[in-house]
């Protein structure tokens, strides 16, 4: 019996999503093989076979991988677990973009049902997720013979990498699968040199309290002298004031810092799903009524054209 996770990764790096999905594996028990699909992407399969715990990295290099497109993915996922060279009673894949657009296809073809975004293992066949935007916790448990589970990367620690000396088994896969059915045209990818919102130690976000794209620029200034990655609400994106790679909700991305900063965010119960886990949160706003004030650690009332710029000078 063994359990097979699909590594998340781009750019030639494995995502840390990954280790975290490595946990949640370990803790459902059982050999851990990690699937690396893509092209050219020998490093990352390297680094996937450091990941402690790990047992066995398969890797599917090929050009029709190599924009992860969930067509040709999803089927050479459900053939590795149709073949039953190896026994999988678990599919993992971290709860992101791709985790999410592959796994319910590799669901479909293996006919079960899907478990999503869960945040704790109970047993091998029950698990714990959050409904209703996080306000409650639902206790699920699926009879299927192949649980296929996504995982909030947020609800679990990080696996250790060992040393490279200690890795685990690289085995080649089947010859490539092109469905045919879809092509990748292209991407605009965002740069900066913040921590990516994921993995940030501490956040800074803006909320529509911000009034513009250009004030941003304050949270920005304070981002840098913190060492922060800057995130937004949904109500600030939807304004136009900053891209929606930015957001942080439910329909965005989930975050748990050690210190996360909301600064004119009212605290609508969609952002609060994304970012109550944090560890420290201080909210900012001259709305002494806002929801925010309900999760947060530390609240200022204040305007925060007058509260940031003094936050930044004394720091």
């Amino acid at each position: 019996m063994a359990i097979l996770v699909i590594a998340e990764h781009a750019g030639g790096a494995l995502a840390s999503a990954t280790l975290n999905t490595v946990t949640a594996a370990a803790q459902v028990g059982g050999d851990i093989h990690v699937l690396v699909a893509g092209h050219g992407v020998g490093t990352v399969a390297e680094v996937a076979a450091s990941i402690d715990g790990v047992s066995r990295v398969l890797v599917a290099d090929a050009g029709a991988y190599a924009h992860q497109l969930p067509e040709n993915i999803a089927p050479l996922i459900a053939s590795l677990v149709i073949d039953q060279t190896v026994i999988y009673t678990h599919v993992l894949a971290p709860a992101t973009a791709n985790g999410k657009n592959i796994l319910p296809r590799v669901a479909a073809v293996l006919d079960v049902d899907q478990i999503s975004e869960i945040i704790s293992v109970q047993s091998r066949d029950t698990f714990k997720r959050p409904i209703y935007a996080g306000n409650a916790i639902a206790t699920v448990q699926s009879n299927a013979a192949i649980k296929v589970i996504t995982v909030r990367a947020t609800g679990f620690c990080a696996a250790g990498v060992g040393l490279p000396g200690d890795r685990a088994v690289i085995d080649p896969v089947a010859p490539p699968h092109d469905a045919g059915i879809s092509r990748f045209v292209s991407e605009q990818l965002a740069t900066s040199d913040r921590p990516e919102l994921t993995a940030a130690k501490i956040v800074v976000s803006g909320g529509r309290g911000m009034q513009n794209g250009d004030n941003f620029k304050h949270l920005y200034s304070l981002a840098d002298t913190l060492g922060a990655g800057v995130g937004a609400s949904r109500a600030a994106v939807d304004a136009g004031f900053v891209p929606n790679d930015m957001q942080v909700g439910q329909t965005g991305k989930i975050v748990a810092p050690q210190l996360y900063i909301a600064v004119g965010i009212s605290g609508a119960i969609q952002h609060l799903a994304g970012m109550k886990d944090s560890k420290v949160i201080v909210a900012i706003n001259k709305d002494e009524e806002a929801p925010i004030f309900q999760v947060a650690d530390y609240g200022l009332v204040a305007d925060l054209f007058e509260a940031v710029p003094e936050l930044q000078a004394a720091l």
